[in-house]
């Protein structure tokens, strides 16, 4: 039973996506608490957004299949995309110019940048490989025309140039890739099972197998400014994973340290954790409302309705102050985390309900 709340905050709604949206993710913060959101669509054209009042920035043009997820280097530089056209491609945020076309020879359904590199690229997907891409080796030069004089010819990088980790290991296709804070971990969803590796002698060290399948994998991190000892994690990232019923949580510069497992009485689709104000939030499966539960206790605390379809990724903006919805129904909803005057928000009390 949800507990009742005084008058609570419509939610903002970003619209401009023709299709389902997979994932979506936001950039560290920035000078003068600036950020981004980027989403993946299956449109083929991820889109990138002020992360605070959701406008519209730009549209990246160039695949030629679904976008099944959409990252932020830690330096909001570049953008990386994941697609079923069988390639990742990397873009400059600032001119949406295409700078890198990583070939692949499947369908490419994750990636991931390390924590404080935005040189290097983690991908995965039906070929089920880890693959690790050096952006550093070959930089996009000039290519000029007689139109533009400064037009960037993107690089194009083939698998063979990328280092694969833990070879054979993936039974199924990896669907999701996160890096941990310590550089030489990532982690892997594919299938039910969660597998860390040690980039170093690029082995398998570690493996858990989880309720069923894996739908959501994030690490969950706060910017420094906002964070705390005091925080779930210890001011340290959280690895959040939804699998089944259950929501799965892991803490440390390894992301391996299982802080807590809650099981719902219902499937789970996505999951996102409030580090600071100690709540988590899903996508509840089958369903199209997010749940809101307290960590403490488990206790449903909010329900928010809205979304028209299932709510494939929920992600928390780097300072806490908001989460944003991605749904089959193509849209992004972004709700209000804090009191007060806030992006477009008026001042009062944080929160959304059934508006």
């Amino acid at each position: 039973m949800a507990e009742p709340n005084p008058r609570q905050y419509v939610p903002l709604t970003c619209h401009g996506h023709s299709r389902p949206v997979p994932h979506l993710s936001f950039s560290p913060l920035e000078k003068e608490d600036v950020y981004y959101m980027i989403s993946a669509c299956k449109d083929g054209n991820p889109m990138l957004r002020d992360g605070q009042t959701g406008d519209w920035i730009g549209t990246f043009l160039g695949h030629k299949g679904a976008v099944w997820q959409a990252r932020l280097s830690p330096d909001a530089s570049t953008a990386a995309t994941a697609s079923a056209d069988f390639t990742a491609k990397v873009w400059d945020t600032h001119t949406g110019e295409l700078l890198y076309i990583l070939q692949h020879d499947h369908i490419v359904r994750a990636i991931a940048y390390p924590f404080d590199n935005s040189g290097m690229l983690a991908t995965g997907g039906f070929e089920k490989k880890l693959r690790i891409f050096d952006l550093q080796e070959q930089k996009p030069s000039a290519s000029p025309t007689s139109t533009n004089p400064t037009v960037i010819a993107p690089v194009t990088v083939e698998t063979s140039r990328a280092f694969e980790i833990g070879e054979g290991a993936h039974k199924d296709a990896i669907k999701f890739i996160v890096w941990a804070m310590d550089p030489n971990v990532i982690i892997t969803a594919s299938g039910d099972t969660l597998r860390w590796f040690d980039l170093p002698s690029r082995r398998c060290v570690r493996e858990a197998k989880l309720e069923g399948e894996i739908k959501s994998c994030e690490l969950v991190n706060l910017a420094p400014a906002y964070s705390s000892p005091t925080d779930i994690g210890g001011g340290l990232p959280v690895l959040a994973v939804a699998a089944g019923k259950t929501a799965y949580f892991w803490g440390g510069k390894r992301a391996e340290d299982q802080i807590k497992q809650i099981t719902l009485s219902h499937g789970i689709a996505s999951v996102a954790l409030d580090l600071r104000g100690r709540k988590f939030v899903v996508g509840e499966e089958p369903g199209t409302w997010a749940r809101v539960y307290n960590w403490e206790d488990g206790n449903e605390i909010d329900v928010h309705k809205g979304h028209h379809g299932p709510i494939w990724s929920i992600a928390f903006s780097p300072d806490g102050n908001l989460y944003a919805t991605g749904s089959e129904d193509g849209t992004i909803k972004m709700w209000k985390n804090c009191d007060g005057f806030y992006g477009l928000w008026r001042g009062g009390m944080s929160g959304s309900g059934s508006d």
